[in-house]
């Protein structure tokens, strides 16, 4: 019987390192046809060509003209402790109403100045706010220049010091 139990001092058996070895060689065979057929458009070639299609048509650009407003700074008054907001924008417009825009910038500077001055400083500070902000003064904006002339407000400064 004592024949039949292993010594404990023998050495364990060691495992093959083939099916790992196998393993690595079929996963980088199959990421590599994977990437090759994904490449050259054997797998969503189809989808490729719309996504190429649609960017051709977007790359058409709409009929529109920048008009620049210049620069607006406002003194926010005492509770501001003297400070002042400086904001520079632009008028997305129609091409067939830049000249009416232009002729109107009197008017929207007049807006702006009014609104601006109404607005609470703890607003202006808020990051949060200038969506808001910039959804009211495009509003007013509109109402200004008439339906249809003004696209969007891009407000390129927004400064408080």
């Amino acid at each position: 019987m004592a024949e039949a139990e292993e010594p404990q001092d023998a050495a364990p058996k060691k495992k093959s390192k083939l099916p790992l070895i196998i393993g690595l060689v079929l996963a980088l065979l199959l990421g590599g046809g994977g990437f090759y057929a994904t490449y050259s458009g054997l797998l969503f070639g189809a989808a490729h060509e719309e996504v190429a299609a649609d960017a051709h048509a977007a790359s058409a650009l709409p009929d529109i003209a920048f008009v620049p407003i210049e620069p607006v700074v406002i003194s926010l008054g005492a509770a501001a402790q003297n400070a002042h907001l400086r904001m520079t924008a632009q008028l997305e417009v129609a091409k067939p109403y830049e000249a009416e825009v232009v002729l109107l910038m009197p008017r929207v500077l007049d807006v702006l100045n009014g609104y601006l001055r109404a607005v609470e400083v703890a607003q202006l500070e808020d990051p949060a706010a200038l969506v808001r902000l910039r959804a009211q003064m495009l509003r007013r904006i509109q109402i200004v220049t008439g339906d249809g002339r003004v696209r969007d407000l891009l407000i390129t400064e927004f400064v408080l010091n």
